[in-house]
């Protein structure tokens, strides 16, 4: 019998027994896991455009070193789950499903009220009413609602989106209802 196998059988250990790496904190490394994936997605995505060089930088040299950089983040996250945290493992709780149906509900929602969809003869609201029922849907999703709280950010965001992408970028969004505006 080899050396490795009589010392593993005396401290009783048995042969067929395999060496597992034991995740100790198990929300630390499915975040890095989500983390590598989006980061090697934006990586690939990018590098079907022109990279080019750092000195002449092509369309896709950003998203390249932002997906680069975001999987490394989150290869350093994996591994250190790995190393530290609770004996136990740090279980993940149960999956939250009615904030997370809310929050993507109210981006749907969003996308659907600027632009409108002729498909079912919806027309587009513009940036303001857009920006309100984003907020007002994606709000449902936490442990309290408080109308005039919402209402408040709903209109500090209407007005700081307004100002940031309408005038200062001068991109062309439309800002209230088609009906209205012609």
């Amino acid at each position: 019998m080899p050396n490795g196998l009589a010392c593993a059988q005396n401290r009783g250990v048995p042969m067929n027994e395999e060496k597992r790496v034991l995740v100790k904190n198990q929300k630390d490394f499915f975040g890095g896991l989500l983390f590598t994936a989006v980061g090697a997605a934006f990586a690939y995505g990018a590098s079907t455009y022109q990279v080019g060089d750092a000195a002449r930088m092509g369309p896709g040299y950003f998203p390249l070193l932002l997906g680069v950089i975001l999987a490394l983040m989150g290869s350093v996250v994996m591994v250190q789950s790995v190393i530290k945290g609770h004996p136990d493992g740090d279980p993940i709780g149960k999956w939250a499903f009615k904030p997370l149906l809310l929050v993507l509900g109210a981006n749907v929602v969003f996308g659907a009220l600027l632009v409108g969809v002729p498909a079912i003869g919806l027309p587009g609201f513009g940036l303001v009413i857009a920006i309100f029922a984003l907020v007002i849907v994606a709000s449902f999703a936490g442990e309290t609602f408080n109308l005039k709280e919402v209402l408040v950010l709903a209109t500090i965001l209407s007005v700081g989106s307004y100002l940031a992408f309408v005038k200062l970028l001068a991109l062309q969004f439309p800002v209230w209802p088609s009906f209205i505006t012609g």
